[in-house]
């Protein structure tokens, strides 16, 4: 009867959080402080927090276009310039046969962000470009994941993914600095994605022991908490305000 109770458990565990050798060591050796273990344990866990947590990390910023009806304070160039590094990694850990766990809010990420991006697009009075630009994107999505894209290439976007999240981050700075604000910018979304940055340089370096993707995630931390600061700074300051001023 408790071998057929913990046959479902053991199967479960083994998939989403450790390797047999950590099973053992825990539920027949009972020692539950060995450290190895534990790193692994802990980044499983990390790694399926930030994937569930992906799937509405970006939620809250794309309601909060729909109610205002407007995209003040967003840059497009900013979203394009993200794309292109969330693109990057999912090919890139795609391509190693990195677990899901280690990757997998990039999916999630991808598709909240390209809404964005429509939304921009549409708010902006061009709502055709918008298609046309979901249309593009997808096309290219998929000749990258095909077997038609040289490795050559998914390691030179992933290696590029640091200056594109730098100067896409520096441009949205650069933005809410001009504006005074940060229009539509979602503060839920903005802290949300810096605690999962922070979290991913811990489960990369876990799970994939890939010093490109872990240094990845250290800029891509650094750039966060920069447009979280600016939230804080100008957490009293919005686009009614200060045209009130002016």
């Amino acid at each position: 009867m408790a071998t057929s109770v913990m046959d479902p458990l053991k199967d479960f565990l083994l998939t989403y959080f450790m390797p047999e050798k950590c099973y053992d060591e825990f539920f027949l050796n009972f020692n539950f402080l060995d450290v190895p273990c534990l790193k692994i344990i802990l980044s499983k866990g990390l790694g399926i927090g930030i994937i569930l947590g992906s799937v509405m990390v970006k939620l809250p910023q794309v309601f909060k276009l729909m109610g205002a009806k407007s995209a003040e304070g967003l840059s497009f160039k900013s979203i394009l310039l993200e794309l292109f590094a969330i693109s990057g990694t999912m090919a890139y850990c795609i391509a190693h046969n990195f677990p899901f766990s280690a990757w997998g809010e990039a999916l999630f990420l991808m598709l909240q962000t390209v809404a964005i991006g429509f939304l921009i697009q549409h708010y902006g009075g061009s709502t055709i470009r918008g298609v046309g630009f979901l249309v593009l994107y997808f096309l290219t999505l998929c000749l990258l994941l095909s077997p038609l894209t040289p490795m050559s290439v998914i390691t030179t976007m992933q290696a590029s993914n640091m200056p594109a999240i730098i100067v896409g981050r520096l441009i949205q700075a650069a933005t809410n600095y001009k504006n005074g604000h940060t229009g539509q910018l979602s503060a839920i979304s903005v802290f949300l994605l810096f605690a999962g940055s922070l979290a991913r340089i811990f489960t990369s370096v876990q799970e994939t022991g890939d010093s490109l993707m872990a240094l990845t995630y250290v800029i891509s931390s650094c750039c966060n908490g920069l447009i979280a600061a600016q939230v804080l700074f100008y957490w009293n300051c919005t686009p009614g305000l200060k045209k009130k001023a002016e």
